[in-house]
């Protein structure tokens, strides 16, 4: 099978950082099939429950956080907190929410990609640009 595009190589000091909401901020790299994120949580920042058709890993570089997954339903709910060294597998339309328990670097994977994830919904549209 034929290549269909060159090798890129990233540095994450230089890309550029957004902040979809309050007491996080992150940067991405986004290929045609799947996206990374490196976003760094400050404990106390809370990621509202969501859902969306991406499949999500979750790898905890440094830090702690609590997820409640399935939030709506009694049968379902489950509560994970996650650390240094762990992933969590998130697999698509699964709703969950997040709370850093301590300053928390996260790489987050995405398949597909997209331009919007869970935290850039409208009342987070106030992102910034370094």
């Amino acid at each position: 099978m034929a290549a269909t595009g060159s090798a890129k190589r990233f540095r994450w000091d230089e890309l550029t950082t957004d902040a979809p909401m309050a007491l996080l901020d992150r940067r991405r790299v986004i290929g045609e099939h799947a996206m990374i994120s490196q976003v760094h949580l400050q404990k106390g920042c809370f990621v509202p429950s969501h859902a969306h058709a991406n499949e999500q890993f979750v790898c905890i570089m440094k830090g702690r956080l609590h997820f409640v997954l399935n939030e709506g339903s009694e049968l379902l709910r489950e509560n994970v907190t996650v650390g240094a060294g762990e992933v969590l597998h998130l697999p698509p339309n699964v709703p969950h929410s997040a709370e850093a328990l301590e300053d928390t670097i996260v790489l987050d994977v995405f398949s597909p990609p997209s331009q919007k994830t869970g935290i850039d919904g409208p009342a987070q549209a106030r992102g910034h640009s370094d």
